[in-house]
Formats: C-alpha cells, sequence, structure tokens
C-alpha cells in the first residue's frame, strides 16, 4: 500500500492541522517539508485529558491477517471481498475497549468505515458504532492529487469535531485517509492518535498511544 508521506525513520510527525491552512500543508507535503513536534501530552496528564471528554480519538483498526491494499476490489457488506481481522486483532481490539473501561475514559460517538476490518474493531472495543462512508478510501492503490484531496477534504471534518462535553469521539478507520488528512502514517495496526478540536475546523495532535500502551498511562 502505498504511503502518501513517509516519515523518516525513528521519527514522529507532530502537525497541528488547521483546515484553513491546508493548501500551505500541501505545498509542504509536495516539497517534501515536515513539521516535527514533540509529543505534548503523555502518562498522567495524558490521562487526565482523555478523562475529562473533549477529544476525537482515531483508531486505526486492529490487527488483520495481512497487510494488502483491498479498496480496489472491495464490496462494503462483503467482508469476504475484504482484509480481515486476525485473531490476534480480535483480541487486539478487546483489550483496548478494555483499557478504556478500566481507564475509566468516557467514549461518546464511536463511528467506523465501512469496511469489516473497521466496524468489528468499533464493535469489539466499544460495543456500538455507526458506519461513517467518509472514513473509507478513495478506490485506488495508488492515488491521484484529487483522490488524496478528496480523502483529506472527507476527514478533516470529523477530526475537528468537537465532541459534546465530558466525552471523547472514536474514530476507526485506516491509514492512507487518516494521512492525507494530518500528513502522518499510522502505524502500526490498532494505534490511536489523540486529537483536541481548539478552533472551528482546526485541530492538535496530542500523543498517539500504541495498543499495548493504554495500561500504561493509568502508572
Amino acid at each position: 500500500m502505498m504511503r502518501i508521506a513517509r516519515q523518516r525513520p525513528g521519527a514522529r510527525v507532530w502537525p497541528v492541522v488547521l483546515f484553513t491552512s491546508l493548501m500551505l500543508w500541501g505545498s509542504a507535503m509536495s516539497a517534501g517539508q515536515e513539521t516535527a513536534f514533540e509529543d505534548k501530552l503523555s502518562g498522567a496528564r495524558l490521562l487526565a485529558t482523555l478523562k475529562a471528554g473533549g477529544n476525537v480519538i482515531f483508531l486505526r483498526h486492529a490487527a488483520t491477517e495481512k497487510d494488502f491494499a483491498d479498496q480496489v476490489k472491495a464490496v462494503m457488506g462483503d467482508c469476504s471481498t475484504q482484509r480481515t481481522l486476525s485473531e490476534a486483532g480480535w483480541q487486539q481490539a478487546r483489550a483496548i475497549g478494555e483499557a478504556f473501561d478500566q481507564l475509566q475514559i468516557p467514549v461518546g460517538n464511536v463511528y467506523s468505515s465501512e469496511y469489516c476490518r473497521a466496524w468489528q474493531t468499533a464493535d469489539l472495543a466499544f460495543g456500538h458504532y455507526q458506519k461513517m462512508p467518509d472514513l473509507n478510501f478513495e478506490p485506488a492503490e495508488d492515488y491521484s492529487d484529487e483522490q488524496i484531496a478528496a480523502m483529506r477534504a472527507r476527514m478533516t471534518p470529523h477530526l475537528a469535531a468537537k465532541p459534546r462535553d465530558g466525552v471523547n469521539t472514536v474514530l476507526v478507520g485506516h491509514d492512507d485517509p487518516f494521512e492525507a488528512a494530518t500528513g502522518i502514517y499510522p502505524e502500526p495496526m490498532g494505534v490511536a492518535f489523540v486529537l483536541r478540536p481548539d478552533r472551528p475546523g482546526g485541530f492538535t495532535i496530542v500523543a498517539d498511544v500504541a495498543a499495548e500502551e493504554w495500561a500504561e498511562l493509568a502508572r
């Protein structure tokens, strides 16, 4: 699967994305430029922010049997045409949900792409979800500039939408649409990014949490 923009090996990229600044962002990405940020929150401070609500949590679906681009031939509603969760992925999704319960992280709306591996992750982790086509891929493996822009335009408003008071919104989706909107390739599968909507149409990425790192927030 093609990465839209590759990070330097070992580097973390934390762009602050503003909907009104996407043209500037696109110019920088086309020139191969990256803006590096340190994690803004971690450990107890991150947990406190999550428990207070008001965040959007983007969760890349849990682990699958294989990692390959299936969006060209995938038929929505037919899991046999798509990559599916592995047994490890099912366990991973359940473990994420158990961690949220143990950490008392309040979850409001949960949205998933229409792909089986995404809504199954949402269901296993949170027990409820609503399918959202805006989180889907474009039907291509090598994207055109127009397709990248289309994924960005669909994804960004949801990343920037402020949740209702006291809860967090969860988006369960995929690598390429998230990268189109943020410039960050979300890996590995099961990783979550915590975003803080902080201005109209804009957000700040404050942290990422790998699937196995949720339990560490309580330490």
